[in-house]
């Protein structure tokens, strides 16, 4: 009976981590390869145009919306709006609206989020080193209000060899029949 709370503590701890890698054990890295992708730095790193407080934040956004796009949060694996979405239109920030992605771009990765072999603009994302929880990964934030996306990785397929593991909370979709 004592160890119940450590065994509980444990599994919950697994599950946090389980939720913030985002399939990185889907990777297959070459031995020896270096990555390609590129962290953005210095002015296009700062590019942010729309600056808000926390508190007009949370206005505009949804709790779920707020946890991942300002605080940097991840949605569990599986269980996003749009992990399994089809529809045929663009992705867009939900805290700002700059076009993210588009359909064309979507594949199903097996992952757990909602996945993207590029960009709709490179000019509208920013990547960034992120080190936290005690892995280094490369972190996709919006380039118009550095809302955090998700993450990308270099196991993806041609032609551009990239996952964008990007997070539902963090999209809007506009639907290209509803235009």
């Amino acid at each position: 009976m004592k160890y119940i709370p450590l065994v509980l503590l444990m599994l919950s701890f697994t599950s946090v981590l389980q939720a913030q890698d985002c399939g990185t054990d889907l990777m297959v890295p070459k031995k020896g390869a270096k990555s390609t992708i590129k962290a953005t730095t210095g002015k296009a790193a700062n590019m942010s145009k729309v600056e808000k407080s926390d508190a007009e934040w949370k206005k505009i956004l949804s709790p779920d919306e707020f946890r991942v796009l300002r605080q940097k949060g991840t949605e569990v694996a599986f269980t996003g709006k749009y992990y399994k979405y089809d529809k045929d239109g663009s992705y867009r920030c939900a805290g700002c609206g700059s076009l993210l992605f588009t359909s064309k771009e979507k594949y199903h990765s097996g992952s757990g989020w909602p996945s993207f072999y590029a960009a709709a603009d490179n000019k509208n994302i920013v990547i960034h080193k992120d080190r936290s929880y005690g892995m280094e990964r490369d972190e996709v934030l919006c380039a118009n209000c550095g809302g955090h996306l998700g993450h990308v990785f270099e196991d993806g397929p041609k032609p551009t060899g990239l996952r964008f593991c990007i997070n539902s909370a963090s999209l809007d979709f506009e639907n290209k029949e509803e235009k």
